[in-house]
């Protein structure tokens, strides 16, 4: 008889040998090299976390340029493009003839054989009398044409000497192929004199009898980013501002009698207004009240204007911007207020036409108001305004507004749309995201910071309504689409759906404080720079000191649904009167969202409960949680405040029947 110590030792010895018997057979029967000798084990591929949870690989990867902590990497590098600018308005032909020289630098580490410009009045030519286009604007013109850019002279000057550059027309975007590559550090020099007929009215720019409303005029160089190299696209109506920064030297010829409004800051109002004007503009820059620097009843009478024959030449300067435009007409009244110096303009006719859909009182009252009023939230909350002075004009529009760099359009005038136009001077003008691929970060943060202030912005409800129904329905596209996709529900993707998601992050995931700290983080690494999704992201995570890979993904890059739900609840009341009650949460879709729980006592006292969103981490689906109360819980319900996005409410709910 074996002894315990033998037997235990014999019995280990005999459970190893049959083990390894067993896994050579099993190894044996699956794979055999050439040789005959068993392989052990086939390594099995790893299986990705395919979870919610799971972390998320963002586009591009950290690198020199961009750091991993959302910031301008110490190599981050963007090229410059400083101009200058003149337009001659010949109004009775409605042409513009333009000159311009530009200084192109480039500061990326390659060597640029040849530039792309953008010629976006290509998209009105070959079109008289009809409409073209494929986005939602249309191209209008009239019979007048011939419409487009026609270049007269593009050249570059080498060794001080000028010489003409191969061009390649690409319709709205043309090459241009340099006289020698322009090597990592240098400056190009290209000179360039081109007209083009002024289509009517339209929702870029265009003209209305007098009205000259004048953008995308001047052969713009494209962006050469350390993403994409160059960005070129076809102008189609939609995300179209992605430029380089620069300076600009801006002059603009009209007749004598026409008053010009535009990008930068008037350096020779002397030679284009009365005495008078020149004073009342000089009072608007020192006052919040409104100042009529040009009135309507200077307008009947004649002495709005300086001279009453021949030409005159207005001249602007702006510093570090994306694109300089302007806008002229006769008939433009002219009010002006200011906060701590920076001006905030409104032009508008007087008389205006019947067809228009504000009244001049209404312009008066509302334009520059409200651009103040903007100017002063948005510096005082988020980043203070870089520039002179913003300028609110009207003009023959189809509605709404379009922003250019410290100005808009506008069709007619309300609080809510002058508060857009104005924000886009920090989204994306002063922040200069790529439109066309991260059409959120110009529209949807825009509307973000707008509603802090916006008249109408108690809409939160109707907005988490709208995005409810888009994923009830399926049809909604994840928020970081590119501007002018044909996915269903994209436009509510790029505008209001991140309202109430960034909404949701301040409030729900981060605290006002640490949002609002993040950012304003964001706009200052990135002013004069251009932003990526990526680089937002991950500046949040930085300032958080928290990963929020689940909620970039659920909302910027998925559509997965949002169902949160009171699955059971156990409530057992002790002879003391305490209660003991135990409530399993559920989750019934991929994407989640924090738990905020309301508690109804006895006599209707209440308790709010909170939990993060990583409760789910451990189980998606199911989250148990036992408390103890002094008093017999009757109602718990899951979000009473709506603050989160849910499409079925009526599993969030309990009732106590005792």
């Amino acid at each position: 008889m074996l002894s315990r110590m033998t037997f235990r030792r014999y019995h280990r010895r005999l459970v190893r040998f049959s083990i390894a018997m067993l896994v050579m057979a099993i190894a044996g029967s699956v794979s055999c090299a050439s040789t005959g000798t068993p392989t052990m084990f086939a390594a099995l591929p790893p299986v990705a976390d395919s979870s919610i949870f799971a972390p998320l690989t963002l586009p591009p990867a950290p690198s020199a340029t961009r750091s991993a902590n959302g910031a301008p990497g110490p190599k981050y590098w963007q090229n410059r493009a400083d101009y200058d600018l003149h337009a001659t308005i010949d109004t009775v032909g409605s042409t513009v003839w333009g000159s311009m020289t530009l200084r192109y630098t480039n500061h990326s580490p390659d060597s640029l054989p040849f530039l792309w410009f953008q010629t976006e009045q290509n998209a009105y030519r070959d079109t008289a009398g009809g409409l073209s286009g494929t986005g939602p604007y249309w191209f209008k013109t009239d019979s007048a044409g011939p419409y487009g850019d026609i270049i007269d002279s593009f050249t570059e000057l080498v060794d001080g000497q000028p010489a003409a550059v191969q061009l390649e027309d690409h319709r709205t975007e043309t090459k241009v192929t340099l006289l020698r590559p322009l090597r990592s550090g240098e400056t190009a020099i290209l000179h360039v004199t081109w007209h083009f007929v002024v289509p009517q009215g339209i929702i870029w720019m265009g003209r209305a009898g007098s009205v000259y409303m004048i953008a995308l005029w001047y052969p713009r160089v494209n962006v050469y980013d350390d993403i994409t190299g160059w960005d070129t696209k076809q102008h189609i109506g939609v995300g179209d501002f992605y430029l380089e920064f620069g300076d600009y030297n801006l002059s603009v010829t009209v007749p004598s009698n026409y008053i010009v409004a535009a990008t930068g800051t008037l350096d020779n109002p002397q030679d284009v207004l009365t005495s008078t004007e020149c004073s009342r503009l000089a009072q608007a820059g020192r006052t919040d009240t409104i100042v009529s620097v040009v009135t309507a009843g200077e307008l009947r009478d004649g002495t709005a204007h300086l001279k009453h024959d021949g030409m005159v030449t207005w001249k602007f300067h702006a510093i570090n911007v994306q694109e300089a435009v302007f806008s002229t007409s006769p008939n433009y009244r002219w009010d002006a207020t200011s906060w701590k110096g920076i001006l905030a303009q409104a032009y508008y006719r007087s008389p205006l036409p019947q067809s228009a859909s504000s009244s001049e009182e209404e312009w008066h009252k509302i334009a520059a108001s409200v651009a103040r009023m903007s100017i002063q939230e948005y510096s005082e909350r988020w980043y203070p305004y870089p520039h002179s002075q913003v300028s609110v004009i009207e003009g023959p529009r189809m509605g709404g507004g379009m922003s250019y760099s410290m100005l808009a359009f506008y069709g007619d005038v309300d609080s809510e749309t002058v508060l857009h136009e104005v924000g886009h001077n920090w989204f994306s003008d002063l922040t200069g995201s790529n439109e066309g691929r991260y059409g959120w970060m110009a529209e949807g943060l825009d509307d973000f910071i707008n509603s802090f202030i916006s008249p109408h912005h108690d809409q939160e409800k109707g907005i988490r309504a709208a995005m409810e129904g888009d994923i009830r329905n399926h049809s909604n596209s994840p928020i970081d689409s590119p501007a002018g996709s044909t996915n269903e529900g994209a436009g509510q993707a790029l505008y209001f759906t991140p309202v109430a998601v960034l909404h949701m992050l301040r409030r729900d995931v981060l605290g006002p404080a640490l949002f609002d700290k993040g950012l304003q983080t964001f706009i200052r690494r990135w002013a004069h720079k251009h932003p990526t999704s990526q680089d937002f992201f991950r500046t949040m995570d930085d300032i958080a000191g928290r990963h929020l890979d689940w909620f970039w993904r659920e909302w910027f890059y998925e559509t997965p649904g949002f169902d949160q739900a009171i699955d059971s609840v156990t409530q057992v009341i002790t002879t003391g009167g305490q209660t003991n009650i135990t409530v399993v949460y559920g989750n019934h879709s991929r994407g989640v969202l924090p738990l905020l729980v309301r508690f109804t006592f006895r006599g209707g006292t209440t308790q709010d409960v909170t939990y993060p969103a990583d409760v789910w981490r451990a189980n998606s689906t199911r989250y148990r949680v036992s408390y103890t109360f002094a008093k017999p819980v009757t109602r718990i319900e899951l979000d009473p405040d709506r603050h989160l996005v849910d499409t079925d409410r009526d599993n969030n709910v309990y009732q106590s029947r005792q």
